[in-house]
């Protein structure tokens, strides 16, 4: 209890600092003035023996001094602003905090270490098969086909079958630029329709020769 201290007359009053070495935390209480030590507290675990709070007061703590012989030392301290005394304990925890956490680093980067290796090289005579689609079409399939060029007016020209012939027998005469009437498509029907032929002369005339007057 801090009560039973004589808190209005300190034997020694100055300044404190924590500094770390490694996973250890240090307690040091200097000379306000010069700096010079006066002792130092060694924390290795926090909260634990060489740190603990009082029971009536969150300003006074009583902490385990050593002077490097072996010599230890409990001692009573005290902060005269509350704002110092918490800066004190979230100084401690900080850096245990820190140990914590490299010492968990430490142990999964051991397992990993020891564990299993993963093996992800082919074995002799190991092949592996990749599907990618789209890469082949099937020919004849309805993706293969290709447009038809389109001849004058967007319509597509058929040539004719080989070796056709029309209905009455004959063959078509050939035709440099077929007329299309507008919109009438053009058909091998129309291009293979029979030519008409002249009458003979005589018989023209002969029906003007009959007419009367």
């Amino acid at each position: 209890r801090a009560a039973e201290w004589q808190l209005d007359q300190p034997a020694w009053s100055g300044r404190l600092r924590i500094t770390a070495k490694g996973s250890t935390a240090f307690i040091k209480l200097e000379d306000k003035s010069s700096g010079e030590l006066f002792a130092q507290a060694p924390v290795e675990q926090f909260p634990g023996i060489a740190v603990e709070g009082v029971t009536d007061s969150s300003r006074y703590f009583v902490i385990r001094i050593e002077d490097g012989n072996g010599r230890r030392a409990f001692i009573g301290v005290g902060f005269v602003d509350r704002g110092d005394a918490f800066d004190f304990n979230v100084a401690l925890q900080d850096h245990f905090k820190w140990v914590r956490q490299q010492s968990e680093l430490a142990r999964q980067a051991q397992d990993l270490e020891q564990g299993p290796k993963l093996d992800l090289g082919f074995k002799e005579g190991q092949t592996i098969k990749l599907n990618i689609a789209n890469m082949k079409k099937k020919e004849g399939g309805t993706g293969s086909t290709r447009p038809r060029p389109a001849g004058p007016g967007g319509l597509s020209l058929l040539p004719p079958p080989p070796g056709g012939k029309s209905s009455s027998g004959e063959r078509p005469a050939p035709l440099s630029t077929p007329a299309q009437l507008p919109g009438t498509p053009i058909t091998d029907s129309l291009l293979s329709w029979p030519q008409p032929t002249a009458a003979p002369a005589a018989d023209v005339w002969g029906d003007f020769a009959k007419a009367s007057g």
